[in-house]
């Protein structure tokens, strides 16, 4: 399935836990730098330099090269999302993000703003940076780039970004949690097995 950006609260919540998808459209890659500066400026009461709402947003530090033709992504892996596990509960109630593309996972408080606002998590695999470069077709922008290359906001347009997972849906359901849980309760039969 390819989702197409701005996301739509209707088409995000009609994803599950476990579907595959790819996406097509704009993207905003910023991690932790990224949501203190935006939410230090909301908190201001002033205005960001793009609108994140109904968007995609990407936990990534970029490589990025720039020729006479402009930026090139040349590698865009996924950052582990936990980092931002402190500030993206308020990021998604303030700016109305759609999705967040990551890997790793991240905490229920989180989990809960997106069921609450209708947000998902697209899990991305780690180590593949080069071809997460090739799912995004050119840089339309860069604003905070003052934060340093990793940090900055890019703003790029993707085509067939992926695969992606949908790993915690607008539902409240976590594909980490449900694991997590399987492990649990596999444990004491484990346990049994090796005479622990």
């Amino acid at each position: 399935m390819i989702l197409k950006a701005p996301l739509s609260e209707e088409e995000v919540r009609s994803l599950r836990v476990g579907q595959q998808v790819s996406v097509d459209g704009t993207v905003f890659i910023g991690r932790d730098e990224v949501h203190m500066r935006a939410l230090e400026l909301h908190g201001q009461g002033k205005l960001l330099p793009v609108d994140l709402e109904d968007g995609i947003l990407y936990h990534c530090g970029p490589i990025v090269k720039r020729d006479s033709k402009g930026w090139k992504v040349i590698a865009a892996g996924p950052t582990t999302s936990a980092r931002m596990n402190a500030l993206e509960p308020d990021f998604i109630r303030e700016f109305g993000i759609r999705a967040i593309i990551g890997k790793g996972g991240m905490s229920r408080p989180t989990v809960e703003a997106m069921r609450e606002h209708g947000c998902v998590y697209l899990a991305f695999t780690g180590g593949a940076a080069v071809l997460a470069a090739q799912g995004i077709s050119r840089v339309r922008g860069v604003e905070w780039l003052d934060l340093g290359m990793p940090e900055a906001l890019w703003i790029v347009e993707a085509k067939g970004l992926g695969p992606l997972t949908v790993a915690i849906d607008a539902h409240g359901n976590s594909l980490y949690e449900m694991v997590e849980e399987r492990v649990q309760e596999s444990l004491p039969a484990v346990r049994l097995r090796l005479g622990l």
